[in-house]
């Protein structure tokens, strides 16, 4: 397939969030589209899908002038395309979600449920993404459910342009360097592939060409020979320092004590099993680890969502036991989740409500039991300007921001309130370069003024360039703590159990693995 946009352009009111698009994709091509966070790359993937329309401008498909009512049009002209927003059915299970539309049946029309879990054992093996096709998807951390839209997008009729958008923001390393050598046998194959990313390293490794879009406006054409200095600046229209510049750390008194916490989930395996931890005030402790070892859940039980089995938490020395949510994050506790969707934001609420949603009831954002309005917007106002959210206006819903742009309502709300302890779970995800070197910033200017901080992230990058001293999580407990100027290759090996004896997996979480004993029979 050979894909052109000619001058297409995409309004919203009097606001246009894309301008007179030029691109051209050529067969078994991977087309890198960068930009920031709100430069109108999903507004673009959505109307070559078929979700939007376009306001003027033209798609051709082998040379061909097309038209897409919707993404069954899209889908039947053989594009595919995974969301930066998963467009799952959380209670469905894997094989469900995968086959959503074009079900498998049976004469008379039951539903054919083994030969669509096979479906997804066969797809999922072939590319190297292993799932577990009776798994329910909204019990699935979020890496694995990104799993599941990229094996959704493969299972359909062939594919012969895949729309990648923000694809890797919730992978781990090795599932991204995955992802990639998928993409270039994809491309070899003869698929086109449109891929956006913010992970300039990745663009580099798999681009063919690179189109850079900036405000809604095709700003640069790149080899993938540039250096990120150069993406980057084009990105963002001036110069990113892409390092960060911190102090030696000075930590002082424990803020976060963690001891034997344990927690046995829904399928009866301990998410965490004896872990224990510290969090100094004045340090930034990263938590490295393969997605699925316990992570999540040590960040809700430290704020108080999911109830421990056994163990102890104590905030400045103080056990929180029975403190609830809210009394948690009173007492100084600030949260970034890592699902904004789910824990971070009332979608469907505006960005200035999203702003105060934990500081709502006090001064000066209520008074006398009433919310006051005036200082609600002031606030959102002020956030706003100071952490560039792209917004048309502070009334605007949080579900019409883009995902980068979300991201960024949470840290303003969480960065500008007073906190002793800040539990930060992939404070970067899905945000541009300009943002990751402002949020990067904060947090050490955060950890400078005493605040402790837990840095929760799948980035080795992240953690290297901001951790005070890392500790390493494995199968729900941490199994090593070392400085951040450990060599890569003993974090890896930590990471994934290498060192411990017995029978190491990087796949730790049971959700992720196929169970071949199960009948998985017809209904």
């Amino acid at each position: 397939m050979r894909l052109e946009l000619k001058g297409l352009t995409k309004k919203f009111g009097s606001f246009t969030a894309d301008d007179d698009i030029d691109l051209v994709v050529e067969p078994g091509q991977i087309h890198a589209v960068l930009g920031e966070n709100g430069a109108g790359k999903s507004t673009l993937m959505n109307m070559l899908y078929g979700i939007l329309k376009p306001t003027s401008g033209e798609i051709l498909i082998d040379g061909e002038p097309v038209s897409f009512s919707g993404p069954g049009d899209a889908i039947a002209a053989g594009i595919g395309m995974v969301h930066q927003h998963f467009k799952l059915v959380g209670p469905f299970s894997v094989a469900d979600n995968v086959h959503l539309g074009r079900e498998h049946t049976l004469a008379g029309g039951v539903l054919a449920a083994k030969a669509a879990r096979q479906a997804v054992l066969d797809v999922s093996e072939r590319y190297g993404l292993r799932l577990d096709p009776d798994a329910i998807c909204e019990d699935l951390p979020v890496g694995v459910q990104q799993r599941v839209e990229i094996v959704k997008a493969l299972s359909g009729p062939k594919t012969e342009l895949l729309i990648l958008d923000e694809p890797t923001a919730v992978l781990t390393p090795a599932e991204i360097a995955e992802l990639l050598d998928i993409m270039r046998s994809l491309a070899e194959s003869g698929t086109s592939i449109l891929f956006i990313s913010h992970k300039l390293k990745e663009v580099q490794a798999v681009a063919d060409t690179i189109t850079v879009i900036r405000r809604g406006k095709v700003v640069a054409e790149l080899e993938p020979t540039a250096s990120e200095a150069e993406m980057a600046a084009a990105m963002v229209g001036r110069a990113v320092t892409l390092q960060v510049d911190k102090t030696p750390a000075e930590p002082a008194e424990p803020r976060l004590e963690v001891k034997d916490l344990t927690v046995v989930n829904a399928a009866g395996v301990k998410a965490l099993d004896g872990l224990n931890l510290n969090v100094h005030s004045g340090e930034i402790v990263g938590l490295a680890g393969v997605e699925g070892n316990g992570q999540t859940e040590l960040a809700r039980c430290i704020l108080g969502l999911l109830k421990p089995d056994a163990g102890h938490i104590a905030i400045d020395g103080a056990d929180v036991h029975h403190h609830d949510p809210a009394r948690r994050i009173a007492d100084g506790l600030g949260y970034i989740p890592e699902d904004r969707g789910r824990d971070g934001l009332v979608t469907e609420f505006s960005v200035a409500e999203n702003l105060v949603l934990n500081q709502y009831r006090d001064e000066p954002f209520a008074k006398n039991g009433v919310v006051d309005a005036a200082a609600v917007r002031k606030r959102a106002v002020d956030s706003i300007a100071e952490f560039d959210i792209r917004t048309q206006s502070p009334d605007e819903p949080a579900a019409s921001l883009s995902g980068g742009n979300q991201q960024k309502v949470i840290i303003a709300r969480e960065f500008s309130r007073p906190r002793r302890l800040l539990v930060a779970a992939q404070p970067t995800r899905g945000v541009d370069v300009g943002a990751t070197e402002f949020i990067h910033n904060r947090l050490v200017t955060e950890r400078d003024t005493g605040t402790g901080i837990l840095l929760i992230s799948s980035e080795l990058d992240e953690i290297y360039a901001l951790a005070d001293r890392i500790a390493v999580i494995y199968n729900g407990r941490i199994v090593g703590e070392v400085a951040p100027d450990t060599p890569r290759e003993v974090i890896g090996r930590l990471m994934v159990g290498a060192d411990l004896g017995g029978d190491a997996d990087a796949e730790t979480d049971p959700r992720t693995r196929p169970d071949d004993d199960a009948n998985g029979g017809d209904r």
